[in-house]
């Protein structure tokens, strides 16, 4: 009985009286091209973003070039894990091609290429290029614009696919 009593007494209020409901973990497993890093993160339970790990994912992201971070729009990671879902990959480890260029970065990479946009909406951390390894990046493409979450840009010749939380488009 003093056992129990203890356990009681060190279990939080909401769960001793039977309140707490289990929340869903929202994980992303990336691997950065360029960089080589891998990153294994919870950056949401439920319905509240964890900071630390969105901080993690910022730093992750960054324009590895200059070294410069800047804070990811959230939904991006949630569009994320919803197209993992989606081609019935979830918790599958996504290999980012490109997130956050600062408007420098940008520049260089446009007067190389016409496929960047000069208002690239890399630059404010709501897009990201990706591909998922053992998913054909059509079927990454074609899942992508079936959420119609934001833009959805396909390099077939390239091999990757890019999405954002811009405004609904393709290319």
């Amino acid at each position: 009985m003093r056992h129990f009593l203890l356990a009681a007494l060190l279990l939080p209020a909401s769960l001793a009286s039977g309140t707490l409901t289990a929340q869903r973990e929202y994980r992303l497993r990336l691997f950065h091209t360029h960089t080589l890093e891998h990153i294994d993160v919870v950056y949401r339970r439920g319905e509240v973003y964890d900071p630390e790990a969105l901080a993690k994912l910022d730093r992750f992201l960054r324009d590895w070039r200059v070294d410069r971070v800047k804070h990811y729009d959230p939904r991006l990671f949630d569009l994320l894990t919803e197209l993992e879902a989606k081609v019935k990959q979830p918790g599958a480890e996504i290999s980012i091609i490109c997130g956050y260029r600062t408007p420098a970065t940008n520049g260089r990479l446009r007067s190389r290429s016409l496929a960047v946009a000069g208002n690239s909406l890399h630059m404010r951390a709501e897009a990201i290029d990706i591909r998922l390894p053992g998913v054909p990046t059509s079927r990454l493409r074609d899942t992508a614009l079936a959420l119609r979450r934001g833009g959805v840009g396909y390099y077939a010749a390239s091999d990757f696919v890019h999405v954002d939380v811009g405004r609904v488009r393709r290319w």
